[in-house]
């Protein structure tokens, strides 16, 4: 970048590569692209098959009592500043206890991590895994934030597929050829996003089953837990939090509950 006087040379001008590279897996501005083409106001309804955020359907609102509660907060004033874990324990502990009733065991405060939405909790934890020479491995397809987020961190992405005849199951015949010994996670998203399908529970133990043999955590995505369709049961991975050590996201817009379950999250 040039500019200023005499065709200075700013010193921020220097690219992230880490960010250029996280961009070339981003959606965004080919969405812009389309968006730009479109016209809202014409005859035809424009239906966003890349929104992802039930709530601003009225059919998905936000209970009165949830309204209620975050008002009154608000009016409160005691909660205008700055949070801390002191702070938060309350909400923590309402997540534990929330999260626990579909569980075989008891999740505690410290179980629990509150993210502003599950785009910051995709962040977090890529952000503690991401160190040279590390891979992950992804669904494919599979949302394309996982990927950047991965990426910016500097792991190695490996795409598994989902199968579509198997009505998007993950393939863990091909997760295992994937993995070595620097395979740190693999993601899981259950309901899947962008195929729609919902896992069963001997498909999600297999899986489970599959990434305590190869020694990996699983991080499951889980925010359209219950946005459920269809005849299948929606069922949590941390079902088999005993099984394998796992990371699991759930969300209630705008903010993102996300758990622990059978080890530490660290970055040492």
């Amino acid at each position: 970048m040039e500019g200023g006087r005499g065709g200075k040379r700013w010193r921020f001008a220097t690219p992230n590569l880490a960010v250029a590279a996280a961009g070339e897996r981003s959606i965004q501005r080919y969405l812009l692209q389309l968006h730009a083409c479109l016209d809202e106001h014409g005859p035809r309804p424009v239906i966003p098959l890349s929104h992802g955020d039930p709530s601003s359907s009225a059919c998905f609102r936000t209970a009165p009592e949830a309204e209620e509660a975050v008002a009154a907060a608000v009016r409160s004033g005691d909660y205008n500043g700055y949070s801390s874990p002191a702070t938060s324990l309350p909400a923590r502990r309402a997540v534990a206890e929330y999260l626990s009733c579909d569980l075989p065991y008891k999740l505690c405060t410290d179980d629990i991590f509150l993210t502003s939405g599950g785009t910051q909790a995709i962040e977090i934890v890529m952000s503690v895994f991401g160190q040279p020479g590390a891979n992950i491995l992804l669904p494919k397809p599979g949302y394309p934030k996982h990927e950047a987020h991965a990426v910016f961190h500097r792991m190695e992405v490996r795409l598994y597929d989902l199968v579509p005849e198997r009505g998007w199951e993950i393939n863990v015949e091909a997760v295992e050829a994937l993995a070595d010994e620097n395979t740190v996670a693999i993601v899981i998203t259950n309901p899947n996003n962008p195929c729609g399908n919902v896992y069963t529970y001997e498909h999600l133990s297999k899986i489970a089953d599959t990434a305590s043999k190869l020694g990996l955590l699983v991080i499951a995505d889980e925010v359209y837990g219950h946005l459920v369709y269809g005849s299948t049961p929606f069922v949590p991975m941390g079902v088999f939090g005993e099984t394998v050590p796992l990371a699991h996201s759930s969300s209630a817009w705008p903010t993102a509950m996300f758990s622990i379950v059978g080890g530490e999250l660290s970055s040492r």
